[in-house]
């Protein structure tokens, strides 16, 4: 157990007595306790100290110290060369002490969704063992392949802007130069311009709950045992896809990783065996940075065909048009139907007092000019709090988005904060746009959201004026198309009505 909380009034020292790690029972006399539970025990190691050069055995000693001693083991949570407490080891020191044993399977845990289907989909993936899954359907578990890292963990930011639970993990195919200059970065990866650090060593199993954190790269090493709510994965290099199989390499790990420490020497002495566990621990490593998020996991490749494979073994949105846009119509009107707005209502009672606030309009049926103030705000169906970072200014509003056409940026169902009559540059801003001809071609509403562009081209007089507007898609689903509109032909009746300013809250599933 990872975290515990003071309650009842009882001293922090009671509290944490309570708890202790395995090598804190190297001289301790036979059945000192009635029961000692030993959660993670995959992770014991033989010796115990900083050098690991105390005691006998972690197991023996933990089995001696107390009348029962009970141990939860997950032997596919092996992940380094050093881990000793998987099954078969803890029954023969048991039998070896004759000490009886009595073994219980946990069938089920309420591990990433609840979903059974996506823990044995990863297990038949990866060639841990074969299962009845090899097809995922990403309606039971939000799981997506990226294309880039820098996209990966833009939307993890944002999920975790709801509860701080979300964060990005990585294979240890990186080495650790901000450990001695902290300016330095960890993990680089220029060609998506990605430049990240891993987490500081300092916080320990702490940086999944500090502020900031979000920034930083966890590893094996900080995150197992821990659960967020969505959890970004970088697939390094030890992990690839060649000849139609799963192919791991534990060289490819850094340098100062001390999972696979030790391995040399034993590809020298026992090289099958070696070659074995290496595979184990790299497959182990990836599955359980997998299962740290309870609502979606998503993953960046550094090998394209594994990427692809992946992507094959999932259940995707029907290809046919037609049927896409039925449903995504459908989800918006069932997403409109309940009328669920999930930030804090403010009244006109309250407006009137002062409370900073904005209105809360439905795009799919705003009508009139964004430009004029109060024909707009009239519009309203409700007015709520803004944050408190946010400076009321005239023209905010919020509305919600739904569909994927934009998930990169905005998850479908996100209630975002825009500004409406934006001036100044619109290039490369997310923006609503009207158009006197557009309906949306995912929602079907008059007004659309997307990434803007302009290609501008000088006129007779020499100026530069626009020759080409571009309302891009930013998703990583297939089957969004940008919007063209050539100027002198499709400008008129088109307007730029407002431009997104941050997204609020972002959808509970």
């Amino acid at each position: 157990m990872r975290c515990v909380r003071e309650t009842g009034g009882s001293p922090k020292t009671r509290i944490s007595n309570l708890f202790s790690g395995s090598g804190a029972f190297v001289n301790l006399a036979p059945d000192t306790y009635d029961t000692l539970v030993v959660d993670e025990a995959h992770r014991l190691n033989e010796k115990s100290g900083l050098y690991r050069n105390l005691g006998s055995n972690q197991i023996r000693e933990l089995i001696e110290s107390a009348r029962c001693t009970v141990f939860f083991v997950d032997n596919d949570q092996r992940v380094t060369l050093l881990d000793i407490g998987n099954s078969e080891e803890l029954r023969r020191h048991a039998f070896d002490l004759d000490a009886e044993v009595t073994e219980l399977k946990l069938s089920s845990q309420f591990r990433c969704n609840g979903s059974d289907g996506y823990l044995a989909w990863l297990d038949d993936t990866f060639d841990i063992r074969e299962t009845a899954n090899p097809i995922l359907d990403t309606g039971e578990y939000d799981f997506r392949v990226f294309d880039s890292p820098s996209d990966l963990h833009a939307l993890i930011a944002l999920k975790n802007r709801s509860n701080n639970r979300s964060r990005v993990v990585a294979g240890y195919c990186w080495e650790w130069p901000s450990k001695k200059n902290p300016e330095a970065w960890d993990i680089e990866l220029p060609e998506f311009d990605y430049q990240r650090r891993w987490n500081l060593g300092t916080d320990g199993s702490l940086w999944i709950v500090k502020s900031g954190s979000v920034e930083q790269v966890g590893c094996i090493h900080t995150c197992q045992g821990l659960e967020l709510d969505y959890v970004g994965v970088i697939i390094g290099p030890d992990l690839i896809y060649r000849d139609g199989r799963i192919v791991t390499d534990a060289t490819k790990r850094a340098s100062s990783d001390q999972s696979v420490r030790g391995l040399k020497k034993m590809m020298a002495e026992y090289p099958d065996r070696a070659r074995v566990l290496a595979d184990a621990i790299v497959k182990n490593t990836y599955r359980t940075l997998m299962t740290r998020g309870m609502k979606g996991c998503y993953v960046y490749c550094a090998d394209a065909s594994l990427a692809a494979y992946l992507r094959s073994r999932l259940i995707s949105a029907p290809s046919v048009a037609n049927v896409q846009k039925k449903a995504r119509i459908a989800q918006v009107e069932a997403a409109t139907a309940s009328n669920v707005i999930p930030l804090k209502r403010v009244s006109p009672e309250e407006r009137l007092a002062g409370i900073a606030s904005a209105p809360v309009i439905d795009l799919r049926f705003a009508a009139g000019s964004f430009s004029d103030i109060q024909a707009f705000e009239g519009q309203a169906t409700d007015w709520v709090a803004l944050p408190d970072w946010v400076r009321p200014q005239p023209g905010l509003f919020v509305a919600q988005v739904i569909g994927e056409s934009m998930n990169r940026r905005i998850p479908s169902g996100a209630w975002c904060l825009f500004r409406s009559n934006p001036s100044g540059t619109r290039q490369g801003k997310v923006v609503v746009v009207q158009h006197r001809d557009l309906a949306d071609p995912e929602t079907g509403g008059r007004y659309t959201v997307k990434l803007y562009s302009s290609k501008k081209a000088p006129n007779d007089s020499g100026e530069l004026t626009h020759e080409r507007i571009t309302l891009s898609p930013d998703s990583d689903q297939p089957g969004f198309e940008p919007i063209v509109l050539h100027v002198g032909r499709d400008e008129e009746g088109f307007a730029v009505v407002a431009e997104m300013l941050m997204v609020l809250e972002v959808p509970n599933a």
